[in-house]
């Protein structure tokens, strides 16, 4: 079993049908994702956000085992990027929060 992984959003490199494996790549960093449990139509050049678990094969190479997957070409990702800070922001407050009044 692989260790859970939060959101991805990167372009998809490339994409072999055999094998369900997709390529993303965000900045200089490249990913392999099993797309296999996945009814979604890759396009090559496309932005993509995965859900997985990230399981380190031989050789130590990562692939995330994608359990969910969808198109976000379109979508403003630095204002997603700036939603989740303040919802993580949110979150911490209220469990600090939780804690002092307990």
């Amino acid at each position: 079993m692989g260790r859970p992984l939060g959101l991805l959003e990167s372009e998809l490199q490339e994409y072999n049908v055999e094998t369900a494996i997709a390529v993303i790549a965000d900045g200089g960093a490249t990913l392999a994702v099993d797309t296999q449990h996945l009814r979604l139509n890759l396009r090559v050049g496309s932005l993509y956000q995965f859900i997985g678990e990230l399981s380190i094969q031989p050789h130590n190479e990562g692939i995330l085992k994608a359990r969910v997957g969808r198109n976000v070409d379109g979508m403003d990702l630095n204002l997603y990027q700036q939603s989740l800070k303040l919802l993580r922001q949110f979150q911490s407050e209220q469990i600090n929060h939780m804690e002092q009044l307990q």
